[in-house]
């Protein structure tokens, strides 16, 4: 039987592999995608970590948890009268499956759309032999010229301490909890650990979040991080710092964690579950990269260089299995750009302007430098900050917490970095994303004008106040 053969074949089909198919497909070329993701029935469920584990199943969740909390802590303000408010964490979940299921069914309708062979199953490296790669794709082997290697990570376990999904959780298990748990640990402050901590704090659970960082979000800029705290411990969250985790130990009563705290003292914490999120590892189980000698870092990461090639010919890898932010929206751009590199043109990512978002409540939004990275670099900048309490559209929502912060190159007033606490966040980093790429300045964003009343103005205000020269605050 003959070796079905492609110009591209692409192994994973995350964010960054769908992508890539599509847009080699696009651009002429004969492309497949193998990823084995299965749903509850067995069948095809593309989308990687980012739609059946990650991003859009937490989203689903957030959404929900903020309808819950703000029925029962806000309607009345509004003039809203409702009787005793409940959650179904069945239908909840059934809803979270069904967005999933509808962004896998999809993926699957842009494959065919766009002419990519789909393949379900585990891809990996079978042989290579003049310059074509020969791979197993589920129970069918095929060939190809070029292959794109985007199979994603997994997430991190404690030393000691594996994942079973019941009472310790990653996120995979974090998002499928059957009812509200009394007490919830979560041990890192991360994004995942903050956003599905803030899920199930919001339907009545007593959460407590454990972190080895003596600084809280650390990566974020240092006025957001502090404004961020002080909201989160308001809402209820509780969070610890500088603690070194001990013995975890689980049984039928549930969790209980041994740690260190920031002074020394030997501290114990019981739950009923514990979320692990401390991070994320590359993931190239089962891709045999030995077969072909596809060089990997210490991290298991595969190496590649700025333009995502790898140490092989006509061999690239994109997204969580390389180097930089592990983010569903780095990983595409890197996908669109390796298949126009194939095509012969030139794909480009902009590493210093992707933006990245915490989706808790507030949302946490930003792009660039941070102020403390500034000042370790010794660049001379200036800062503008406007407060969502002094916005009419914020005000209005009944959601004024946080601000919108840009930072400016004091010379040009270009803009190096925007950062953002407050209602919507992750949709008014764009304007700053779109300014940045085209290397504005504050003054070019005080200058255009802004719908009134939107939460952009907050934006525009912003950018006023580099000046010192704000209009309504």
């Amino acid at each position: 039987m003959s070796t079905k053969q492609f110009d591209v074949v692409v192994i994973g089909g995350g964010p960054g592999g769908y992508i890539a198919a599509i847009r080699a497909a696009q651009l002429g070329f004969n492309a497949a995608c193998i990823d084995e993701w299965k749903n509850d029935k067995g069948g095809p469920a593309p989308g990687g970590t980012c739609t059946n584990v990650g991003c859009i199943p937490s989203k689903a969740l957030l959404q929900s948890s903020e309808h819950f909390e703000h029925a029962k802590l806000h309607f009345a303000e509004h003039g809203i009268t409702t009787g005793e408010v409940a959650m179904d964490v069945a239908k909840m979940l059934a809803r979270k499956d069904q967005v999933v299921k509808q962004n896998n069914d999809g993926i699957l309708y842009l494959f065919k759309k766009n002419k990519v062979t789909f393949f379900h199953g585990r891809g990996s490296f079978v042989a290579a032999k003049d310059g074509v790669y020969e791979i197993k794709a589920g129970e069918e082997t095929i060939s190809a010229k070029h292959v794109i290697l985007a199979t994603g990570s997994n997430a991190r376990a404690l030393p000691g301490t594996p994942f079973d999904e019941q009472n310790i959780l990653s996120n995979d298990g974090a998002l499928r909890v059957g009812g509200v748990p009394s007490k919830l640990g979560v041990i890192g402050s991360g994004v995942i650990g903050l956003e599905l901590g803030s899920v199930w704090r919001r339907l009545g659970a007593e959460v407590t979040v454990l972190e080895a960082m003596p600084a809280f979000l650390p990566a974020v800029d240092e006025s957001v991080a502090k404004e961020a705290a002080k909201i989160f411990k308001k809402q209820g969250l509780k969070i610890e710092l500088g603690v070194k985790i001990g013995a975890v130990k689980s049984d039928a009563n549930g969790v209980s964690v041994a740690y260190t705290d920031a002074k020394g003292a030997e501290q114990s914490l019981a739950v009923d579950k514990l979320i692990i999120s401390i991070g994320r590892v590359p993931n190239t189980i089962g891709l045999n990269p030995e077969a072909v000698g596809l060089k990997l870092d210490e991290r298991g990461a595969i190496v590649v260089d700025h333009d995502c090639k790898t140490n092989l010919p006509n061999i690239w890898a994109v997204g969580d299995v390389v180097r930089g932010p592990m983010l569903a929206h780095k990983a595409e751009e890197e996908g669109v750009a390796v298949a126009e590199r194939i095509a012969g043109q030139h794909g480009h990512v902009d590493f210093d302007i992707i933006p990245s978002v915490i989706y808790t409540s507030p949302e946490i939004a930003q792009v660039g430098k941070t102020e403390q990275q500034l000042k370790a670099e010794g660049v001379a900048y200036k800062a503008g900050q406007f407060p969502f309490l002094a916005n009419g559209r914020a005000r209005a929502l009944g959601d004024t917490s946080g601000f919108v912060k840009f930072l400016a190159d004091a010379k040009t007033d270009q803009i190096l970095g925007v950062h953002i606490i407050g209602p919507m966040a992750s949709e008014l980093i764009s304007e700053a994303v779109v300014a940045m790429a085209f290397k504005a300045s504050s003054e070019d964003i005080a200058r255009i004008c802004h719908a009134h009343p939107s939460l952009s103005e907050s934006t525009k205000e912003a950018a006023l106040a580099v000046d010192k020269r704000t209009l309504n605050f």
